[in-house]
């Protein structure tokens, strides 16, 4: 069964992934205002992966019949910190909607919809692969810092990153 409570909950997580799409954007114009075009490019396909994350529950919930809710989308921050510290920020970010993710496995675990369960599998092993880029990012900035040669090829190789 299709619950009120996954419904609504699914509506919820509709927003958050276009609130994703949103941040990440806004990191891109960060990252590309200060020419670290590879930055931009790869937060950009980020921001890409959220809004086709919000289609695919906008698409379920219509294919299950139910109704879309679009809900307001807070914006995002303008101003960010150092590459470390905006690496922090998509890895807690990416925590955060895997903490959203296994909110909606466990309703549709306990209401039995196993329609949502294989839906949602899709999206848990989505968030393992998102955290563990945001974090190798993060651990590989730690060691190079913000400047030099280490940064510069980052930036390249994050530029390559498949649309």
């Amino acid at each position: 069964m299709f619950s009120e409570k996954l419904i609504k909950e699914m509506n919820v997580q509709i927003r958050h992934e276009l609130y994703s799409a949103y941040l990440y954007l806004s990191m891109a114009s960060h990252f590309d205002a200060q020419n670290l075009k590879g930055f931009g490019h790869w937060m950009k396909v980020q921001a890409k992966e959220e809004m086709e994350h919000g289609m695919k529950f906008y698409e379920y919930l219509n294919s299950r019949g139910a109704k879309v809710n679009l809900e307001a989308i807070e914006q995002p921050p303008l101003e960010f910190g150092t590459l470390v510290e905006i690496f922090e920020m998509v890895l807690g970010h990416e925590k955060s909607v895997t903490d959203r993710i296994n909110l909606l496995y466990s309703i549709a675990v306990e209401d039995k919809d196993y329609a949502s369960q294989s839906f949602l599998n899709w999206f848990v092993d989505e968030q393992v692969e998102e955290e563990e880029h945001a974090g190798e990012i993060l651990e590989t900035l730690k060691k190079v810092g913000d400047k030099g040669t280490a940064l510069f090829m980052l930036d390249r190789s994050l530029g390559g990153r498949a649309e």
